[in-house]
């Protein structure tokens, strides 16, 4: 707040202003010939001064703050698609906490707006809302705009959500494959992705001249945007471009399937009518289908956890399964694949067994 009196004949302007540790400090400065000078004065101070410029940015209202730095630190640094998540936790942070200010964020207040947040979504959508309002606060933080954290230790709830099983087995897993129309668009991306370990967006991407029929290999080094219909983009990472060989039976059905739709070799071979299903179509698309086989319900994705937990079970080498699911750290295939590891090593333990039992004493 700014305020100007005259002292004699020369005008004074007092700035009242709350430091970063909350506490009221004034700054006032005199000897402006007319209040005018004054007043320009002031705006100057209240523009430059950087305890003045903390104090007034920490007045703005927390979307205001998380908009400017979504657009400073996210913008063209993260993906289309990942930014596209932080812009839409801005409508979040809008509906949960309207024009609140930075500064009047209490630890309680948040808590309280996360716990709202939760009744209605579940644990891993509060997470996520939570993780990007946390480094947004954080960085106003270091930026002395607030005094302490509010979202420190924040408890992360929300709705209970039905699990579907993370992986088909063996069996089940063939009986999917075996009962697949290769013909239809939809159900040929369910085929792929159950015998490549591809992602959704690696599928949805492939174009005829990827396939290479003679050596029987899909190279991928392109994804197709689904959900926000750009055209082709980069892999997830630079591991993501590999080169996946498979068998003569999918190479066989590709045919059928390319010559049936007639697809030609600069558009994905999965495009029809000038779309790809987004991840929500074909998820349900794969649920009915896992129904009509008396199946357990997966997501597509899963499909993928189902490819390597195959491979895996199998006897395929770790590092093998990392390559051809094009992760970028060789660890993430034991982290994700854990339970299936945790089979094979105690078949492993058996055959130990065996082997000391043959042995001659």
């Amino acid at each position: 707040m700014v305020s100007y009196r005259k002292r004699g004949n020369v005008w004074q302007f007092e700035i009242s202003f709350k430091d970063a540790n909350g506490n009221y400090r004034k700054l006032r400065k005199s000897g402006f010939r007319i209040k005018s000078e004054a007043v320009s004065a002031a705006s100057y101070v209240q523009v430059n001064n950087p305890k003045l410029t903390t104090y007034l940015r920490g007045q703005q209202s927390l979307l205001k703050y998380y908009q400017n730095w979504i657009k400073l630190y996210k913008e063209n640094i993260v993906s289309d698609i990942t930014y596209m998540k932080y812009v839409s936790t801005a409508k979040h942070i809008s509906k949960l906490f309207g024009d609140t200010k930075l500064i009047d964020i209490t630890k309680t207040m948040y808590q309280e707006k996360l716990n709202i947040f939760a009744k209605t979504h579940a644990k891993r959508t509060v997470s996520g809302l939570h993780k990007y309002i946390r480094a947004c606060l954080l960085d106003a933080l270091d930026e002395n705009i607030i005094p302490t954290d509010p979202t420190r230790k924040a408890v992360i709830t929300g709705k209970p959500s039905i699990e579907n099983k993370k992986a088909l087995s063996y069996n089940e897993w063939r009986k999917l494959i075996s009962n697949i129309n290769y013909l239809d668009p939809s159900e040929m991306m369910i085929y792929i992705a159950a015998v490549t370990g591809m992602r959704y967006a690696e599928v949805a991407g492939i174009t005829r001249d990827a396939i290479d029929f003679s050596n029987q290999t899909i190279s991928i080094n392109k994804t197709w945007d689904y959900k926000y219909r750009t055209g082709f983009k980069k892999t997830k990472t630079a591991a993501s471009v590999r080169i996946v060989t498979v068998d003569t039976n999918t190479i066989s059905v590709l045919k059928q399937y390319l010559s049936f739709n007639n697809v030609d070799s600069f558009r994905p071979i999965f495009l029809v009518n000038h779309r790809i299903l987004v991840s929500a179509q074909i998820n349900q698309i794969l649920k009915a289908k896992l129904k009509e086989l008396s199946l357990p319900a997966i997501t597509f994705h899963a499909l993928r956890h189902t490819h390597a937990s195959v491979l895996l079970y199998k006897g395929v080498s770790v590092l093998s399964v990392s390559k051809r699911l094009g992760h970028s750290n060789v660890t993430t295939t034991p982290s994700t694949y854990l339970h299936i590891i945790k089979e094979l090593e105690a078949q492993d333990q058996s055959q130990i067994i065996k082997i000391i039992c043959l042995v001659d004493h």
